[in-house]
């Protein structure tokens, strides 16, 4: 839902950073695997019960998972590049709710679960109408210059960082924020499950 707003305003200072990146020889794909492995030690340090540790580097994580795609942008931009980052994105997401339930398996492991099985709605849903978009050839008006077809909804990138952010802020509140993120991922794998079936039209 602000994904748009966000990357419209960032979008100035990650095009600055990433001229500079492409100027010291760094490509796109090197962002993406740094960002990867970013989100994966913010993963671990939260398994380890270490939240604010966590918080900092998936912040760090997603501030390098913007700059690939603006990296790609002053380059060239591939499908090869294009499938590895939503590829590791997707891995990235499903690490966080993951590593709560191992920090704290009494409280955390169902509502993890949940939240994970909501977001194979959303992901699925995404990526399904990502592929028949491009098979008939519609094009994403709205952010333009993407390797998918962006299909909205209440829980876009923007609000599953920030749910991630109040998670390691209040790692004891896990189980409610959880719960709720997951009844909002439900409400936008609906809105997309009814958008795609009035575009597949």
């Amino acid at each position: 839902m602000l994904d748009r707003a966000v990357q419209a305003a960032l979008r100035p200072a990650l095009a600055h950073v990433a001229g500079l990146l492409v100027r010291m020889g760094i490509g796109a794909d090197a962002v993406s695997l740094a960002g990867f492995a970013t989100g994966m030690a913010a993963a671990v340090a939260i398994a380890l019960q270490r939240p604010m540790v966590g918080l900092a580097l998936l912040l760090l994580s997603r501030l390098l998972d913007g700059l690939d795609g603006a990296v790609a942008r002053a380059t060239q931009p591939t499908d090869r590049g294009g499938f590895l980052d939503i590829t590791l994105d997707f891995l990235f997401y499903a690490a966080i709710p993951l590593a709560f339930a191992i920090a704290d398996p009494l409280h955390n492991a169902l509502p993890a679960a949940v939240l994970l099985a909501s977001f194979v709605g959303t992901g699925s849903s995404f990526l399904a109408f990502a592929v028949l978009a491009e098979k008939r050839g519609l094009t994403d008006t709205t952010l333009p210059g993407k390797s998918f077809y962006f299909l909205g909804g209440l829980t876009e990138a923007t609000e599953t960082i920030a749910a991630f952010a109040a998670m390691c802020l209040w790692p004891a509140w896990f189980p409610p924020l959880a719960y709720g993120f997951a009844a909002l991922c439900a409400v936008t794998t609906a809105l997309r499950i009814g958008w795609g079936w009035q575009r597949l039209r």
